[in-house]
C-alpha cells in the first residue's frame, strides 16, 4: 500500500511538473542592438553604466546570407550581461559603420526599441560614473520615485534612452 501511494505521489508530481513547462528552452531574453560605433558603445556600456562583456562570436559572410540577417555583410557581436551568470539577459551589441541616429529627446519621437531599465542596488556609483564621463542627465534627473528609489535618465551613444532605478 506505502508504495502504491508513493507512485500516486510521484506520478501527480510529474504530471504537474510536465505541465508547468513552457515552451522556451531559456529564462532571458537575447537583445540585439545596432549601434553606429561599437568601441563608444563598449565603453558606454561597461565603463559608464557598469555591464560585463561575457563574450562575442563572429558572424561570416555565408551564415548571414543563409540566414538572412544581411545579404552576405559578415559582422561581429559582442555580448554584454549585467551579470555573468548562464541565466542573465544578453545585451548584444553589432555595428555595420551606419551613421548615428537623429538626436531625440523623448521616447514617443519614434518606433522600435527606444529603451531599457536597469535596476541597481544604488545608484551612486553610476551617477559619479555618467558625471565623470559627461553623459548628459535628461529631464530633471536624478529624481526621487514614490518608494524612495532613484531614478536617472540618460541616453547612449546612438540615442537609445536607458532608465537607471535603484537606491
Amino acid at each position: 500500500m506505502k508504495n502504491i501511494l508513493f507512485i500516486s505521489l510521484l506520478l501527480v508530481m510529474v504530471v504537474g511538473q510536465s505541465q508547468n513547462q513552457t515552451e522556451f528552452d531559456k529564462s532571458f531574453v537575447s537583445i540585439g542592438v545596432i549601434v553606429s560605433d561599437l568601441d563608444a558603445s563598449m565603453d558606454f556600456y561597461t565603463n559608464v553604466i557598469g555591464m560585463k562583456e561575457t563574450g562575442g562570436f563572429n558572424v561570416n559572410e555565408e551564415f548571414a546570407r543563409k540566414t538572412g540577417l544581411t545579404g552576405g555583410t559578415p559582422f561581429d557581436v559582442k555580448i554584454l550581461k549585467l551579470q555573468d551568470d548562464p541565466n542573465a539577459t544578453e545585451y548584444k551589441l553589432m555595428s555595420f559603420g551606419n551613421e548615428k541616429n537623429a538626436s531625440e529627446t523623448h521616447i514617443q519621437e519614434r518606433n522600435g526599441m527606444r529603451y531599457i531599465t536597469l535596476f541597481y542596488k544604488s545608484t551612486d556609483d553610476v551617477l559619479n560614473r555618467l558625471k565623470a564621463n559627461n553623459i548628459k542627465l535628461l529631464g530633471e534627473t536624478p529624481i526621487i520615485l514614490a518608494d524612495g528609489r532613484s531614478f536617472i535618465l540618460v541616453q547612449d551613444p546612438d540615442g537609445t534612452f536607458i532608465e537607471l532605478i535603484g537606491n
